[in-house]
């Protein structure tokens, strides 16, 4: 018998155990040993103050004066020591070179080139030198022409085919993807696509057969909204970084399984107008998924109206300017597939992944919002709804994949800092072009067959209805219907609008964060060096007087935190 199973024998002997052990005899605990102390007479005798402030309770503690409060972790974009900037980079970057290639639905499409495009682990954005911002080096955010929301000539395969205005696409060769230049984050957003070149439209108005629809020669569009990490080389919904539907009987793709979702198997044809409307959570609590915290019972509601008071959220660009063909670019690391997502793609578990749900039955759960990867966790009141020519078809997707990090990973490329926001992580307007299928892309105010309840900025008599605020921006007029009246009546993030605006708000984004690390840079570089910042001791007294608001006292206390503010790597670039 061993000690354990002894401590659980009773001590007193019964029917049920005759054979009791006697007890033994417990020891006393050790009682702690007091520290003397003198007393007040021999205190006195000493001639030691005995005043209540020199009693040994009063004495300061040393050891804890000495433990330094840690600063708060404060990080920053890393800063890159270039070349000056040449005359040529303070003018707006040059558009890109179109060659055209073919012409298809009355409208031409060219090749676009003499533009870099992103590459596997490195984004690419334009950017333009201004004297205003010399703490940056030189150079800010900014794009080139077309200026409005388009498809992204960085953001497509190499393969697909624009028109003059960025808006429409087609390709020759497989499926290939082009993602839009803004993306949403939270809130409701829509956009629509018209199918230019694709499944032709039945003589009799009824619905292709898959077998008829595919023996077609105007090519395939898929559409839907991805994430960066979707490969361009493949159709919308091939991955769980996208949601697309087929033009083929209207089925809904993702992880490339087609599943029906039109009831009577309708097709997308020629002509068709999809309207795709995208509901996502408040970032406060997709915070919270990808943190841990959410809780199903507590958080009832998306929390996008009224807008909770949280802290706004806090974008970091590590970026560098490089020089391609005479114009300037912003190169940054690109967020990475995760191998979590990607297990997905495969219905048979491998022996390693076998072996882990052996040893975690929960690892093997299917995505929400509380998995045990980070990768894997939904977004609650989050869906993808379907239009047809401004008809609802239904709502195809719920509950979409966390983008926020950690959800999204940097690439592991040295340099590459995991964890961070650089502003554009979200679900983009996505479309897919298969041998000679074509489409074109609308992002408002001014829709084809806007769904009830989007406000729009065209009156009932089909004239413009623009309304203006005191600041001179063109706000949305609120429409007639009841109905309609009533949604619109709603907070800015919970009604319906179109992509559009999204567009104006990423520009006033980006406006607002070059500003703050132009100032925050400038604040480092007057307490290093004010002579060299070109700041007096008013000026140098007023940065450290903000910098340490921000809870710093040094700028040494910076540099340790690896946020990379106060140190400036040195690139060298080739001219090409």
């Amino acid at each position: 018998m061993n000690l354990d199973d002894e401590q659980h024998i009773p001590a007193v002997s019964s029917p049920l155990n005759p054979d009791a052990p006697p007890s033994r005899a417990r020891k006393a605990p050790a009682r702690e040993q007091r520290e003397k102390k003198e007393s007040l007479k021999k205190r006195e005798a000493k001639g030691v103050d005995t005043t209540r402030s020199s009693t040994p309770d009063a004495q300061p503690n040393t050891k804890r004066s000495k433990k330094v409060e840690k600063p708060p972790d404060v990080v920053r974009p890393v800063r890159y020591h270039t070349k000056p900037p040449s005359q040529s980079d303070f003018d707006a970057p040059r558009p890109p070179v179109f060659n055209p290639v073919l012409t298809k639905a009355n409208r031409d499409f060219n090749e676009c080139f003499e533009h870099i495009s992103n590459k596997k682990s490195f984004r690419y954005t334009n950017c333009i030198a201004d004297p205003a911002f010399p703490s940056s080096r030189w150079f800010r955010q900014t794009d080139a022409e077309p200026f409005e929301p388009r498809f992204s000539f960085q953001e497509a395969s190499s393969h697909i085919l624009f028109d003059s205005a960025g808006r429409s696409i087609t390709t020759e060769k497989g499926f290939r993807m082009a993602r839009a230049n803004v993306c949403a984050r939270e809130g409701r957003w829509y956009y629509e696509c018209k199918i230019l070149s694709g499944v032709k439209p039945p003589a009799h108005e009824t619905s292709l057969t898959p077998q008829s629809a595919s023996s077609t020669d105007g090519g395939h569009v898929r559409l839907g909204w991805a994430r960066r990490e979707a490969n361009l080389d493949t159709p919308v919904g091939f991955d769980a970084y996208s949601y697309g539907l087929r033009d083929v009987s209207g089925q809904k793709i993702h992880l490339s399984r087609p599943k029906d979702f039109v009831p009577s198997n309708e097709s997308f044809c020629e002509g068709d107008v999809i309207g795709l409307e995208l509901t996502l959570p408040s970032l406060a609590l997709h915070r919270k998924v990808v943190e841990g915290s959410y809780n199903k019972a507590v958080d009832v509601s998306d929390d996008l109206d009224p807008h909770p008071a949280a802290e706004a959220s806090d974008f970091v660009r590590d970026r560098v300017p490089i020089r391609y063909k005479g114009v300037v670019y912003f190169e940054q690391f690109e967020y990475s597939s995760s191998k979590d997502l990607e297990d997905l793609m495969n219905p048979a578990p491998s022996l390693s992944n076998a072996a882990v749900a052996a040893k975690d039955a929960a690892a093997t759960a299917p995505p929400n919002p509380n998995h045990p990867s980070v990768a894997l966790r939904t977004l609650p009141f989050s869906s993808i709804k379907v239009y047809k020519n401004g008809k609802l078809l239904g709502t195809p997707f719920t509950d979409l994949f966390a983008f926020l990090p950690p959800a999204s990973k940097a690439a592991t490329q040295q340099g590459a800092r995991d964890g961070l926001d650089d502003g554009m992580l979200g679900y983009f307007p996505a479309i897919s072009v298969f041998r000679g299928g074509a489409a074109e892309i609308n992002f408002g105010p001014e829709f084809w067959c806007p769904p009830s309840g989007l406000a729009t900025r065209v009156g009932d008599d089909g004239q413009d209805a623009d309304d203006y605020d005191m600041n001179g921006s063109a706000v949305a007029l609120a429409p007639k219907d009841p109905k309609t009246q009533r949604q619109h009546s709603q907070g800015k993030n919970s009604r319906l609008r179109g992509m559009g605006e999204r567009y104006v708000e990423q520009i006033a984004e980006d406006i607002v964060y070059d500003l703050i690390d132009e100032v925050d840079f400038w604040m480092l570089d007057a307490m290093e060096n004010p002579d060299a910042a070109g700041t007096d001791g008013a000026s140098t007294q007023k940065a450290q007087s903000a910098f340490t608001a921000t809870g710093m006292e040094t700028v040494e206390g910076l540099t340790q935190l690896g946020g990379g503010g106060g140190e400036i790597k040195e690139i060298v670039q080739e001219e090409e």
